[in-house]
């Protein structure tokens, strides 16, 4: 008689992900006003809440946003755009996260595509109907945190960057304007492209009097340890890419008690100013 085998192990349990973040924007050393808004949130079927500049909590019972936008638009115009932009993000969350929570993995682009379209129209008709927000739009960059996967979707020239926990600093998002398309031609290096004098013109933003629009929309499965920059492109202006790692990855000792977004924020705007300045750094921290 041939001997049983043993039972299977019982499975280890798992704790779940969960993220850390923090938050900051500045009106920079030039511009009056700050066209820059940033969005942080979570959801769940049920309810959508707004989070704080810094916290960390679980991915167990809730998904989680964040999200820059950068208006565009003479007087309060481009203000009033980037934060009507990310107002409208959380209207259809509560049904979103249903789909999140069944697994539906391949309806995240359309949902997002759909938002980013009406968002676009809202601002294109707001546009239309009052003078004082004609030509009015904004860029945005959304990302979206479920217990594996950060799901985004962009368009403009703020960015969204990706720093996985082997290291290195990956740009997620296309700048939509020319001399983004240059760049990841590899026409242009990065000197080159922070120097260009058409490096702020854009081929698409949300309003803006564009008929048509297309997100850059995408996923990244993420692990303990990676970590996530949403930034506008007046940090940009201000960092070089090996700059926003190092401050992000390795905290200056001169600099205790700082967040993430803090020392790129400001380092940023000692270093240009001329634009608002905005970033949102997420870290998949390890389980305790």
């Amino acid at each position: 008689m041939s001997a049983k085998s043993a039972p299977p192990p019982p499975p280890v349990a798992r704790d779940p992900s969960g993220v850390e973040w923090s938050g900051l924007t500045h009106v920079g050393r030039v511009r009056k006003n700050n066209e820059d808004t940033f969005l942080a949130l979570t959801f769940d079927g049920h309810e959508v809440r707004y989070l704080g500049k810094t916290g960390q909590a679980s991915l167990a019972g809730a998904d989680f946003v964040f999200a820059v936008s950068d208006g565009m638009g003479g007087a309060k115009a481009g203000e009033f755009a980037s934060r009507f932009a990310v107002d409208r993000i959380t209207r259809l969350l509560p049904r979103s996260f249903r789909l999140s929570a069944a697994g539906m993995a391949a309806g995240f682009g359309d949902i997002l595509t759909e938002l980013f379209s009406q968002i676009h129209a809202d601002l294109l008709h707001l546009g239309f109907s009052y003078e004082e927000c004609a030509g009015m739009g904004a860029t945005l960059s959304l990302a979206w945190f479920t217990p594996e996967w950060m799901y985004f979707a962009h368009i403009g020239d703020s960015r969204i960057y990706y720093l996985p926990r082997e290291g290195g600093l990956n740009q997620l998002t296309h700048d939509h304007s020319h001399v983004g398309w240059l760049r990841r031609k590899r026409s242009l290096n990065e000197r080159e492209a922070r120097s260009h004098p058409r490096r702020n013109a854009l081929q698409q933003a949300l309003g803006a009097g564009h008929q048509f629009v297309e997100p850059h929309v995408g996923a990244v499965g993420h692990r303990p340890g990676d970590r996530f920059l949403l930034c506008s492109d007046g940090l940009v202006d201000g960092l070089w890419d090996r700059q926003i790692e190092e401050l992000i990855r390795t905290p200056p000792p001169d600099r205790p008690g700082q967040t993430a977004a803090q020392r790129l924020v400001e380092e940023a705007v000692q270093s240009s100013g001329r634009d608002n300045t905005t970033a949102i750094v997420v870290e998949i921290p390890a389980p305790i």
